[in-house]
């Protein structure tokens, strides 16, 4: 378990072994996110979406939005198919 203190400014100093277990350095970003028992976790905020554009190739056609809420509706979107 690590501590740190909070300065009148709120604001703390994450323990240098949580920065490098989290892999945390200058000018990244956390969240806090709230437990059911209004406890926190601290983690890593890796990036957004827009970071994973052109990671992944689609050959298909794109689905239109009646398509999507159709599979949506269905309950599981593991079974997109689409015809070309």
């Amino acid at each position: 378990m690590y501590t740190a203190s909070v300065n009148s400014k709120g604001q703390i100093t994450i323990p240098a072994e949580v920065r490098k277990d989290l892999g945390l350095k200058a000018g990244d970003r956390v969240w806090f996110l709230k437990g059911e028992r209004c406890e926190y976790i601290l983690k890593h905020k890796t990036g957004s979406i827009i970071d994973v554009k052109g990671m992944l190739s689609w050959t298909g056609k794109p689905a239109t939005i009646e398509e999507m809420n159709e599979i949506i509706a269905k309950g599981w979107a593991g079974q997109l198919t689409f015809e070309d």
